[in-house]
Parts: structure tokens; sequence; C-alpha cells
């Protein structure tokens, strides 16, 4: 019983650990590649699409990584994973060119959808009932504070453009070698899904609102992280500031994810969602006014992020409320693919944006989104199947 517990704890801690240096690499890409392709040269727009194909690529892989996972297992499908980020990690610096980096991008966005999906899993079937939600909070929390600790690695540039993707390789080969310990597991065999096309129907009309946050927490996630680099460059802003600012937004959703999730039981899911909403979207639209005041643009994106920081989990919470318990899953997929495709479109509005319109456009677009939804909550009245 107690080697049980023991194997167990490691596993779970192991897993964590792949979530928190994964969401470090994400969190350190985006921002870094922007500010490289902007040193060469390359224009906003252009820079745009290119931070998409992360997205692009982890957004493709959902179609096709539920077949290794069973028939390879949880553990092999990881390992793959974390082995294509490694590679591209180190074949960033070889040569800066776009389409060569769109391809690495790709690349990563691939390994990082293998090990966020299998690991999810593994996490989800390998934990008691009792404690399945806390285990996946702490998922979640641990992608958090990946993610908001990645944009520090900026900070390495100074040190040499090998730095930062040297060092984040040797944090994926170090967790790769206590995840080489663990026993590989398959999940469970599942029934075959029937009509699933009516199903998501039925999950849209009855929780069209609740799962449209994970569209906005994409786009949030990704326009902040690729465009906000280039925000700041053209307002003056030098690169190890933005490296100490962007991690804010997701230090702000990491403090206050915990008690939205308390306000959201006692109060209710909309009431909160509505009002992070509006109050997100204040915040995104102040950032222009404050310029290149350090403390105002921290405390802007700070609540910002504490706002919309919990969008995602907010959402699939409110839904679970609303949906019977069969569309749970429908639920999830469809929420997984809308936050995949926020996450590309970010990129690229805010891309066309900079160059096209102006600096702050992307910050009034977020203001805008945030705003929108939050007075469609109006209209949005829940009901059963």
């Amino acid at each position: 019983m107690a080697f049980k517990l023991l194997r167990s704890n490691y596993q779970l801690t192991t897993l964590i650990l792949v979530i928190i240096v994964a969401g470090m690499s994400q969190g350190m890409l985006l921002p870094l590649l922007t500010i490289l392709l902007d040193r060469s040269g390359v224009s906003t727009d252009t820079n745009g699409v290119n931070a998409a194909a992360l997205y692009i690529g982890i957004f493709a892989t959902m179609f096709f990584i539920e077949k290794p996972v069973r028939r390879y297992g949880y553990k092999p499908v990881i390992l793959i994973g974390m082995s294509l980020i490694i590679i591209a990690n180190c074949l960033f610096p070889v040569w800066q060119q776009v389409g060569f980096w769109f391809v690495l991008r790709l690349i990563v966005g691939i390994g990082d959808s293998a090990l966020h999906f299998a690991t999810q899993l593994w996490i989800v079937a390998s934990s008691p009932k009792e404690k399945r939600g806390r285990n996946i909070s702490l998922y979640g929390m641990a992608y958090g504070v990946g993610f908001s600790l990645g944009p520090l690695g900026i900070t390495l540039l100074k040190a040499g453009i090998w730095v930062p993707f040297m060092v984040t390789s040797a944090f994926f080969l170090l967790i790769l070698l206590l995840l080489t310990r663990l026993k590989n597991e398959k999940p469970e065999r599942a029934e075959r899904a029937e009509a699933a096309h009516k199903r998501a129907t039925t999950v849209i009309s009855l929780a069209w609102f609740p799962l449209i946050t994970s569209l906005l927490f994409g786009y949030m996630e990704a326009a902040m992280n690729s465009n906000f680099p280039l925000y700041g460059l053209r307002i003056g802003i030098s690169e190890s500031t933005i490296g100490l600012l962007l991690p804010v937004t997701g230090i702000g959703g990491l403090i206050m994810q915990l008690p939205l999730g308390i306000w959201s039981d006692r109060i209710g899911r909309k009431p909160i969602l509505m009002g992070t909403a509006i109050v997100g979207a204040l915040a995104f639209s102040c950032v222009p006014l404050v310029g290149t005041n350090l403390w105002g643009l921290g405390l802007c994106l700070g609540v910002a992020g504490g706002m919309v920081g919990s969008f995602f989990s907010l959402g699939l919470a409110y839904a679970a409320d609303i949906l019977p318990r069969h569309l749970l899953p429908t639920a999830n997929i469809i929420a997984s693919i809308q936050y995949s495709v926020g996450s590309i479109i970010g990129p690229l509005v805010g891309g066309i944006a900079l160059h096209y319109l102006s600096v702050f456009s992307i910050f009034y677009f977020l203001g805008l989104v945030y705003l929108l939804f939050g007075l469609s909550g109006f209209i949005f009245k829940a009901r059963t199947a």
C-alpha cells in the first residue's frame, strides 16, 4: 500500500514537472522568437503569421493524437513530444530564417500538443475520484506557473542567442530522465462514439456562452505573448523589461484563480464571468493610456490577467453546471478546439493590426472582445437538454 502510494505520488509529481517545463518553453518561445525576428527586420504581420505556426501545429495534432496514445500508451507519446521540442529548440539558433522557424514552430506545436494530451489523460485516468479535481487543478496551475516564468528566459539573451534555447532543452532533458522511470500505462477502451455531430450541436446550443471563454482565453494568451513584445519595443521599452512585464498577466491569473472559483461557487458562474470580462476589458483598454510607465503597465496587465486568466477553467465549470454528464467530454473537445483557434487568430490579428492600424490596437481589440462577451451574458439563458 505504501509503495503504491509512493509510486502514485512520484508519477503525479513527474507529470506536473513535465507541464511546468512545457509551460516555460511555450511562455519563452513566443516572445523570444518574436523579438529575434523583429531584430532581423521582419514585419509585424509576417511576425504574427510565424507565431501562429505553433498553434497550427497544436490544432492539427488534435485530429490524430488519440490513436497513438491508445495504441502505445501515455509515456511513449510524452517522450516523443518532449523529444520534438528539444530538437526544435536546438535548431532555432542555427538558422534565423522565417520559413525555417515556421516549420520548427509547427514541430514544437505538435510536440507540445502530444505531451499535453497524454499528460492530462494520464492524470485524469490515474487519479482516484476523490482527488481527481485537485489533481487537475494542480495540472492547470503547473502550466500557469511555467508559462508565467517562461518570458524570463528573454533576459538570457544577454549571454548569447543559444543560451535561452539550451537552458530550456536542459530542463526538458532532466524531466525526460525522470519520466523514463515511470511505468507505462494505456487508457481504457472507450465506447464507440455515436452521432458525434449531434452531440456537438447540442453542446453548442446549450452552452455557447461558457464555451466562448476558451476561444477568448486562447486569443488573449497568444496575442499577449506574441504581440506585446512588439508593442513594447515600438513604445520604447527594453527587451529585458518586456521579459519582466510579460509574466505579470499570468501571475495575476494564478493569484485570482482560487478566489474566483470560490466566488463562482457562491455567487454563480455567469455573473462572475460577466463581471470579470467587463473589468478585464477596462484594464486592457487602459494599457495605452499609461504609456511606458512600468508601474501603470504592471497594474493594468496584472488586473487584466487576474480577471480573465481563469476563463478557461471557469467556462468549463459553468458548462458542467449546464450540460448532462454524458455531454461533458464533447464540451471539453469543443473547448480545446476553440482554444487552438483563438491561439491561431490572436497573433495574426495582432500582427496585422500593429502593421496597418495603430500600435495600441491590440489592446483596444482585447478590450472590445471581452466587453462584447460580458454584455452577451445578458442574452444567454441557461437551459437543460
